[in-house]
């Protein structure tokens, strides 16, 4: 890489030309949803269509879970995690469509490193999720789910790096995929299993041996389960790992793990491509 005057470019020179690409890539992305308002609307309906039939209509019948806590809100976090899951995978969309468009390979052929495009694409699309899950924490007071200002600056950080990591799997995903098509296939095959196996819809306890062990390899049950914890406090049902509940802890370290897991693996794959 060289600078303006002709000369080698310092390490210092490229770390910053390195993050204004990064910049670049993430402000475009946001850019874009800014430009795409009914996009946001309909990025809530689902959450939305779900408290409603599943949270309004099952929490009489499903009654109190734990003290404190009916159906309606053990369910909120779950659809929060749900928003911030589909908002992040779905980001990976644009990768494809640049690809089809031609701008991706003027991005590859750029000094601009594979890394940095990745960072990128994931930071805007995490930005993107976290952004539609707090329209959604809008309908917290109104549920009487009651989130201290600390927990809920807790709970934004958690959310971001739940988004990254997805954000980074969508960008995996989508460096392999050449039709939005193929694309969206992919991701229905995805975004199912990832959804309703992580105890979005359900307490963890007491389920069929199969379906423990399923719900417990789905790295996103770690996700849901330290929202509903930070949200709801930690009386309620959760993970467990050999009948031993999990920690708040344990759910943000395998969240973290995910995190470097994929990101990694995005890079590894963009660095392939040609």
């Amino acid at each position: 890489m060289f600078s303006e005057n002709g000369h080698a470019a310092t390490a210092e020179e490229a770390g910053m030309a390195e993050l204004r690409g990064i910049y670049i890539l993430w402000y475009r992305e946001v850019l874009r949803l800014r430009r795409d308002r009914p996009r946001l609307i309909a990025s809530l309906g689902t959450p939305l269509l779900f408290l409603i039939v599943f949270g309004f209509g099952l929490s009489r019948p499903m009654g109190t879970l734990v003290a404190g806590v009916n159906f309606t809100q053990f369910l909120f976090p779950g659809l929060l995690g749900m928003t911030v899951l589909m908002s992040a995978l779905m980001s990976g969309m644009s990768v494809v469509w640049e690809r089809e468009m031609g701008f991706l390979r003027e991005v590859l052929v750029s000094p601009l490193s594979r890394r940095a495009v990745v960072l990128g694409k994931a930071l805007g699309g995490s930005t993107i999720a976290i952004f539609q899950g707090a329209v959604l924490l809008i309908l917290a007071p109104f549920l009487a789910v009651k989130i201290p200002l600390l927990s809920l600056l807790w709970l934004l950080l958690l959310l971001f790096l739940i988004a990254f990591a997805l954000s980074s799997l969508g960008v995996l995903i989508a460096s392999r995929t050449y039709t939005m098509e193929g694309f969206q296939v992919i991701m229905n095959l995805v975004l199912m299993p990832l959804i309703f196996l992580s105890g979005i819809f359900f307490p963890l306890t007491e389920l069929p041996g199969w379906l423990s062990v399923v719900v417990t390899i789905n790295p996103i049950t770690y996700g849901v389960d330290a929202i509903r914890r930070i949200m709801l406090g930690s009386g309620v049902p959760s993970v467990a790992w050999f009948q031993h509940p999990v920690t708040l802890a344990q759910d943000i370290l395998v969240i973290g793990l995910l995190t470097l897991i994929v990101t990694g693996l995005a890079i590894w794959s963009f660095s392939r491509q040609e």
